[in-house]
């Protein structure tokens, strides 16, 4: 799927900015014109930055790395958790976990202990248990589902951030710029564009907004994967037609025999002809 034109993105609504009174200065490059006292985003600058962010995505995605996508404003969710799923990439859309980026060991910690919880259920040591833990431990599971179950196969730092509205996940984005994870956003004309690397200068209020500029993203990152996998087929059928290696061990034992072989006809010539 191409990348969203000039008029998508104005019927989607992602030139809506906030109010005048409300703007950070440091989004002035990205504003085209003042109405009724609103800031209005220019779209071709926009449309710019999305094609910048999806052809870095396509490269994060072709490699095999993760990109953690956040989103926990109500008009978000529902489509991060989409996209995101669509693409298999992990997700918080509930409360940012704090630390989760900075303190990653003990966040994994608390995903092993979702995932011990499973294995009581499963070999039924959960039916020994009396009434009352169980009740405990079913609400814990429930717990760490709600905020850790989109994570569950993350299993080392993520190679990108990808945001929306870094002024509510500002948190997040300040975990990411201390470990020098790259962070791509949506920022609206209230926020600071400062600490982000790829800035897509958008609406990020409007459902319809997000969900156009995300799903341009998740769809470069789709053939991204989708270059991975034949690259995969590509070398596995390469690999088909060439001989196996020989083992060490034997390609020890065959240099020894050639060794071996040049030796004696050197050895004759010198051991004296018998009379």
């Amino acid at each position: 799927m191409a990348n969203p034109t000039f008029d998508q993105l104005l019927e989607a609504g992602c030139h809506f900015g906030h109010l005048k009174r409300k703007w950070n200065p440091a989004m002035a490059p990205y504003i085209f014109m003042e109405r009724n006292d609103i800031h209005i985003i220019d779209l071709y600058k926009t449309a710019a930055k999305i094609d910048e962010a999806a052809a870095a995505l396509k490269n994060i995605a072709k490699s095999g790395k993760k990109v953690l996508f956040v989103a926990t404003k109500k008009q978000a969710k529902q489509v991060i958790a989409e996209l995101a799923q669509s693409v298999g990439m992990p997700y918080v859309i509930e409360r940012w976990p704090g630390g989760m980026l900075t303190n990653f060991p003990t966040i994994r910690k608390a995903v092993k202990k979702m995932t011990s919880i499973d294995k009581m259920t499963k070999d039924g040591t959960f039916d020994n248990l009396s009434k009352r833990e169980r009740l405990q431990i079913t609400r814990q599971r429930a717990k760490l589902e709600k905020t850790l179950g989109s994570i569950a196969d993350l299993n080392r730092l993520p190679s990108a951030l990808f945001v929306v509205d870094v002024l509510k996940e500002r948190i997040a984005v300040a975990e990411a710029n201390r470990l020098g994870i790259p962070v791509f956003a949506m920022v609206d004309t209230n926020s600071d564009p400062t600490n982000i690397d790829f800035v897509i200068p958008a609406n990020d209020d409007a459902s319809k907004s997000i969900e156009l500029v995300v799903g341009a993203l998740t769809d470069a990152m789709k053939e991204g994967l989708e270059e991975r996998k034949a690259e995969k087929v590509d070398t596995a059928a390469a690999g088909e037609g060439e001989a196996p290696a020989a083992p060490r061990r034997e390609r020890r034992r065959v240099r020894k025999a050639d060794a071996a072989a040049e030796e004696a006809p050197a050895a004759e010539e010198a051991a004296p002809e018998a009379e």
